[in-house]
């Protein structure tokens, strides 16, 4: 074999590559503290064959491997993620990383010397040019729902426990037929909600929203305790009593249940509601409790809506993502209960392990060629001691390698591809 050999070439492909985000942003607030930056990529060691080996090198130094090429990368796509008013953070992490070097190459504008990696969301338009002066990288910009549409399809059907049930404290994985995926209802919950109609890979439409979303519960949380942030204000409602705001059946009816329309005394009357009935104000009220109200009221009414929109098109199965959800406990059993009983038991809100990288793996997935034939999830329950190579077994998995990143697991994968013309660094 001439210029290199399988040893160096092993070393040039055992690297990270093919970047890609999902940039949340209000344009009105360019740095507006509690939105996200999701982050994926892939990292691969790599076991290369070909018929016709002729490796040589481009003249910015990138190996270049071609001729009739078959190979298969096996890795770990990973899950990031960083506050959008931290995006400086994120732009040193890639640098970091060097995952500027390794995004998708433009061949058009090769002679420019442009990386381009795979961006969605509103950031991807607002901080482009941030990408483009810091690290050289053009931002190709991605439709934002059919980024959430292939990253949820990509998961659905490659990674095994990615869906479960949870109500009443159970978690319950559901295994998906890949022949019976389809029509489902796909409930984005971000700053607002977006509910999305999927018939097939290709076919899929929003059905309908609420602007009473992730940004309702953190701008309301925000204005009315002390919280200065969205996991400080979902922490906070962890230790509250949504009682003693909220207005039960049980306390119109005098502690009981109202059998005749099928609603138990426990059941919320009116969100808030005791508030107008007592003289109290603001600061008399627990934080906590506030909190918990609040995060009940939205979650409620999501779950509510998404389940009318369910029963409008004849869907069954509801899936629930975006990072609202966070793997808090609460936040899915009330949403669950919501659609329990108000389809009779009917229904099920189901959710996603990796719930808040819909956009950012549909994205990722962009990439021209990604071949990705087959992923393989670990569910040992074994974690890798590195910080940067956890692999995710179902569990979110959350981690700090230093201040700015949280790191939420990775799948084992393989990408598997035929090409004649391949370009690595």
């Amino acid at each position: 074999m001439e210029g290199v050999g399988i040893q160096e070439r092993k070393q040039t492909l055992d690297q990270v590559s093919h970047v890609a985000l999902d940039i949340g942003v209000s344009f009105a607030i360019p740095l507006l503290v509690g939105t996200l930056i999701k982050v994926v990529y892939f990292s691969s060691s790599s076991n290369c064959s070909s018929d016709h080996k002729n490796i040589g090198s481009s003249d910015d130094g990138i190996d270049a491997f071609s001729g009739n090429l078959n190979y298969h990368l096996s890795g770990r796509l990973h899950f990031l993620k960083f506050e959008t008013s931290k995006i400086c953070e994120c732009v040193q992490f890639i640098s970091s990383k060097l995952l500027h070097h390794n995004g998708d190459r433009d061949d058009e504008k090769q002679a420019n010397h442009k990386t381009r990696i795979k961006a969605t969301g509103g950031g991807a338009f607002k901080f482009a040019e941030l990408f483009k002066d810091k690290l050289g990288i053009i931002l190709d910009k991605v439709d934002e729902m059919s980024s959430l549409v292939a990253g949820a399809n990509f998961l659905l059907k490659a990674v095994h426990h990615e869906a479960f049930t949870y109500m009443d404290g159970q978690k319950e994985y559901v295994q998906i037929d890949q022949e019976d995926l389809y029509p489902y209802l796909l409930v984005n919950i971000g700053s607002g909600v977006s509910m999305i109609k999927v018939e097939s890979d290709s076919k899929f439409e929003r059905v309908s929203g609420t602007s009473v979303g992730g940004g309702t519960f953190w701008g309301l949380g925000k204005l009315l305790t002390k919280c200065k942030s969205f996991d400080e204000l979902l922490e906070l409602s962890h230790q509250g009593n949504n009682r003693v705001i909220d207005m039960l059946v049980g306390d119109i009816y005098g502690g009981m249940d109202y059998s005749k329309i099928g609603l138990t005394s426990t059941a919320i009357a009116s969100s808030f509601g005791k508030a107008i009935s007592k003289n109290k104000e603001l600061e008399d009220y627990r934080a906590e409790d506030v909190a918990r109200s609040l995060l009940r009221m939205i979650s409620n009414n999501i779950g509510q809506i998404a389940y009318l929109n369910a029963l409008r098109f004849g869907l069954k199965r509801i899936f629930f993502g975006g990072f609202f959800i966070r793997g808090h406990a609460y936040t899915m059993d009330t949403i669950s209960v919501a659609v329990h009983y108000w389809s009779k038991g009917e229904a099920k809100a189901l959710f996603l392990c990796h719930e808040g990288f819909l956009g950012a793996l549909g994205s990722f997935l962009s990439f021209k060629g990604n071949g990705f034939a087959e992923v393989m999830y670990e569910s040992t329950g074994q974690n890798s001691s590195s910080q940067n190579n956890l692999v995710c077994t179902g569990d979110r998995i959350k981690s700090s390698a230093d201040n700015c990143v949280k790191h939420y697991g990775c799948i084992e994968c393989k990408m598997e591809k035929q090409t004649e013309n391949l370009h690595f660094l």
